[in-house]
């Protein structure tokens, strides 16, 4: 087997960049993509250590096409160090009303748990059982994990997350989209699974010029796709995933099957822009419509961290050096989310998401220190974030109780002309491939059948 040097890695043939794949005519077709043995029992690894406290990643950026076998092994001087920050917090007093942000008490119990019994490796070794890959498109390094499911007409779909969010928010799906016959499925429900992090955040590069809006994050994931021999796929995604998810339908329709939303956008625009400039609400709205323009009237008081990023992201650099100060922001997300997350901590309850998803989340930011490049997407989008983007392909839409805005699904039918299945939960919230997957999973499964 021909191989080729990638750092200190030895690389097999099928790493080759493309053009190199084609010179020994080696087709791109799906079964014989340039990441042939993508399986996770068989895919080879090139080990990537955290080599400072600022957890930067020892791996070579390139400027071709190279796909770079990934893992991601933290220092254990890293993770001391985390651990004593954690210890050294300086509190300050208790809130004086619920209205003044993250309970201290909250804080406190996931401070406690996170320097006592948390553990890194766990979730690490969970990420490394996958196959992980970087590659360079458009300047920086993208990181992903790519799974290829045994079942011969397994289908390509590309899942996007936001903030503040990794690929560990979609693990708990990938085994039910790749392996449907041990989850309860068919083997025609089986995809292949793509799993980036966005530019700034996780093992992705940190953009250090302007411009790395969700337009060119998009652009990005069509390059991505096509480098893995994928003509043709599936696309989803939840808060700045979904966004993006719209704009790869958008800007390559021909290569997008169908789309799936647990975020859908959806706001007519002048709607959305005359409850941002604080206008009275329209007297023709239904008491539905309504309430969405109220969502939408408060999100600068609901969502003041948000507003910040958008206009001053560098300001809180401090969250670069407090892991508490980065754990607080983070559960600073909306409130359903932190009324969970508070339940977890502080009374022990069983939730969507446990002890260890907060913190597994929380963790990988710190350890790649991308608190700061992730608030940037904030600062670079200019489109609306609540108006439709003109999504012309086939969409999947799934709806969920506590969602940060609760788009009337007549709103949502013009939003997206060409949706095919739309499913409104009685659980469930923001993140939910984290929190609900098997809901997630079952939208997928049933969304896209027509489609295949």
């Amino acid at each position: 087997m021909t191989c080729l040097v990638v750092g200190d890695a030895l690389l097999p043939e099928i790493f080759l960049p493309k053009q190199l794949q084609t010179l020994k005519n080696l087709k791109m077709k799906k079964n014989e993509s340039i990441l042939e043995d993508t399986m996770v029992a068989e895919a080879p690894m090139m080990q990537v250590a955290l080599s400072d406290a600022q957890g930067s990643i020892s791996a070579k950026a390139s400027s071709d096409e190279t796909i770079r076998p990934f893992q991601f092994h933290a220092s254990q001087a890293d993770l001391d160090d985390l651990r004593r920050r954690v210890l050294a917090t300086r509190w300050p007093e208790k809130e004086n009303d619920p209205t003044q942000g993250v309970p201290l008490e909250t804080v406190k119990a996931l401070a406690k748990y996170w320097a006592t019994e948390y553990d890194w490796r766990k979730v690490e070794a969970r990420l490394n059982s996958y196959p992980n890959f970087i590659t360079n498109i458009d300047g920086i390094d993208i990181h992903f994990i790519y799974v290829r499911s045994k079942h011969q007409n397994a289908l390509p779909i590309i899942i996007s997350h936001g903030w503040p969010g990794s690929p560990i928010e979609q693990l708990k799906i990938i085994g039910p989209l790749t392996d449907p016959t041990a989850y309860g499925g068919n083997a025609e429900d089986a995809f292949d699974v793509v799993i980036p992090s966005m530019p700034g955040y996780g093992f992705s590069g940190k953009p250090t010029t302007t411009g790395w809006n969700p337009n060119r994050i998009a652009s990005a994931y069509v390059t991505l796709m096509k480098r893995l021999g994928y003509e043709k796929f599936f696309a989803q995604g939840g808060d700045w995933g979904a966004m993006v998810t719209d704009l790869i339908a958008v800007q390559s329709p021909d290569n997008v099957m169908g789309i799936a939303t647990n975020f859908p956008i959806g706001v007519p625009p002048e709607i959305e822009k005359a409850a941002f400039a604080g206008q009275p609400a329209p007297s023709d709205l239904s008491a539905e419509e309504k309430r969405v323009y109220n969502e939408i009237s408060s999100f600068t008081s609901d969502f003041s961290l948000q507003i910040l990023f958008t206009k001053h992201p560098q300001t809180l650099l401090g969250a670069s050096d407090s892991p508490i100060g980065l754990a607080t922001i983070f559960l600073d997300h909306d409130q359903p989310s932190l009324a969970m997350i508070s339940r977890v901590f502080v009374d022990g309850k069983s939730e969507g998401l446990t002890r260890d998803d907060v913190l597994d989340n929380i963790t990988l930011a710190w350890l790649t220190n991308t608190a700061v490049s992730g608030f940037r997407i904030y600062w670079e989008n200019k489109a609306d974030f609540f108006a439709p983007q003109g999504v012309k392909v086939p969409v999947v839409v799934s709806a969920f109780p506590d969602e940060v805005i609760h788009v009337p699904r007549h709103w949502v039918e013009k939003a997206y002309p060409n949706m095919v299945y739309y499913k409104k939960h009685n659980k469930g919230g923001h993140f939910a491939a984290w929190e609900q997957p098997e809901l997630i999973v079952g939208d997928l499964r049933e969304g896209f059948k027509s489609l295949r």
